[in-house]
C-alpha cells in the first residue's frame, strides 16, 4: 500500500454539511443536523507520459477509506500491476485491507501492460455503506490499454465492518495515501477531480475542487 504522512481530517464531515447547506439554499434548517453519509464517489484522472512496457512502468496506487486514516478498513486500486497474491506486470487490481492485513483482491479481466504515450485513464472509486459493512467498487473506467473497465460488478469487493456510516471519510486522506509508486517520471498527472457524498435521500454535497496527487506540490 502506498503511504504518505497522514494529516488530521476529523472536521471533514462538518465541511460536507456546510457544502450541502450552500448547495441546497432552499432547504430548511435541518441541514444543521448531522446526516449519515452512505455513499462516496471519487472521480480520478491519470495522464501517462511515456510508458515503458518492458519495465512495467509506471505503476499507480489510489486508496480510499470510510475513516480518516488507513489504520483500519480501506481499499486500494492499483494500476498497471498486481501486488497479490504475488507481483505481476500489467492490469488493474482492487484490494481491500484491514490495516496491513489483506482481506480480498479482485483483478480486471484485461491484464494488458501500459504501452500508449499520453494515454488518459479515468475512473470512479465508490464506497457504499451496506447492512454488514462497506462495499468498495471501481466504476466507469475508460482507457486505451484496458478499454472500458469496472463494468457489471467486475471490480467490486465487500468488507464486513462495524462502521455505522461513512461520515469519517476524508478526500485528503485518499490523497495522502495515493500516488505513483514506481516511475513517477513517466506520469504527467494524477488528480482526484471530484468527490460526491450521498445520504439515503440522495446527493448531499459535491466537491469539485481538484486535488493534485502527482506531480506533488513543493
Amino acid at each position: 500500500m502506498f503511504h504518505r504522512n497522514s494529516a488530521s481530517t476529523g472536521f471533514w464531515a462538518v465541511r460536507w454539511l456546510a457544502a450541502a447547506a450552500i448547495l441546497a439554499a432552499t432547504a430548511s434548517t435541518a441541514w444543521a443536523e448531522e446526516r449519515s453519509i452512505v455513499r462516496i464517489e471519487e472521480d480520478w484522472e491519470l495522464v501517462i507520459g511515456e510508458p515503458s512496457p518492458n519495465s512495467d512502468a509506471p505503476q499507480v496506487t489510489c486508496a480510499i477509506s470510510p475513516l480518516s486514516d488507513m489504520n483500519s478498513y480501506s481499499a486500494t486500486f492499483v494500476v498497471n500491476h498486481r501486488e497479490v497474491p504475488a507481483f505481476a506486470a500489467g492490469g488493474l487490481q482492487l484490494q481491500t485491507w484491514n490495516g496491513e492485513n489483506l482481506l480480498a483482491s479482485r483483478r480486471a479481466p484485461n491484464q494488458a501492460v501500459l504501452d500508449t504515450p499520453g494515454e488518459v485513464i479515468r475512473w470512479t472509486q465508490v464506497m457504499k455503506k451496506t447492512a454488514n459493512g462497506v462495499e468498495f467498487e471501481v466504476l466507469g473506467g475508460t482507457s486505451t490499454t484496458w478499454g472500458n473497465f469496472g463494468i457489471d460488478g467486475t471490480m467490486k469487493l465487500s468488507v464486513a465492518a462495524p462502521i455505522p456510516d461513512l461520515n469519517g471519510y476524508s478526500p485528503e486522506n485518499s490523497v495522502e495515501h495515493s500516488g505513483v509508486s514506481y516511475a513517477g517520471n513517466r506520469v504527467q498527472s494524477l488528480v482526484l477531480k471530484r468527490v460526491r457524498a450521498y445520504t439515503d435521500e440522495g446527493l448531499l454535497a459535491e466537491d469539485a475542487n481538484p486535488r493534485v496527487v502527482h506531480p506533488a506540490s513543493e
